[in-house]
């Protein structure tokens, strides 16, 4: 039984992960607005109710990148040793998730930029951080420590993300002639003044 549900969430998360790749193609090639579900199924090569099972839209399908790159970072702040503080803990699996390796990839960049031109796309970006800001201020808040309390979680959540997003923005903004990891370590080490405390 495990195997087969084993089997079953494997397929589930590789249509997810196809549907998003032909959602994010299809955009850049024709634009946001030229791009309807049907046509993101078809080059998914799955059906238009298909679809609905996995994404409510098109903005949900394109950001699903977001989704699955923001899910990893609340795994690697799980991770992180216990002694760390909370803002600690959340740059070190920054770091260890776009400073260690090759960086970001290239779709994190195009979304990005994406987001900046469709107001629709943003908005559910933002719509979609909202929610991930709950899970990881839950995050937060099982470290324990200073940032147990629910509001203090909550702050440190909110403001780490704030953070993130302004760094790739900034990042895209220009041109990518600096590396985000650099970028992202000059806006955390200016948002960090409250949070950084021991």
């Amino acid at each position: 039984m495990q195997i087969t549900m084993g089997l079953r969430e494997r397929k589930k998360a590789e249509t997810r992960q196809a549907v998003h790749e032909a959602a994010l193609r299809l955009t850049v090639e024709h634009g946001l607005d030229h791009v309807t579900v049907e046509a993101i199924a078809d080059a998914a090569n799955i059906s238009r109710r298909t679809f609905s099972n996995y994404f409510a839209g098109k903005e949900d399908a394109l950001l699903y990148g977001d989704e699955q790159r923001i899910r990893l970072l609340l795994e690697r702040v799980r991770t992180r040793p216990a002694e760390e503080s909370a803002w600690r803990a959340l740059r070190g699996a920054v770091h260890d998730r776009y400073c260690e390796g090759d960086g970001p990839e290239r779709e994190w960049v195009v979304r990005a930029r994406l987001a900046k031109r469709h107001p629709s796309l943003l908005a559910r970006q933002l719509a979609n951080h909202a929610n991930l800001e709950r899970e990881l201020a839950q995050v937060i808040a099982e470290r324990g420590g200073d940032s147990a309390t629910g509001t203090r979680a909550r702050v440190t959540a909110a403001a780490f993300l704030v953070a993130l997003r302004i760094a790739t923005h900034m990042w895209t903004e220009e041109q990518e002639t600096r590396l985000l990891c650099e970028i992202m370590d000059d806006v955390l080490d200016e948002m960090a003044r409250p949070f950084d405390r021991e």
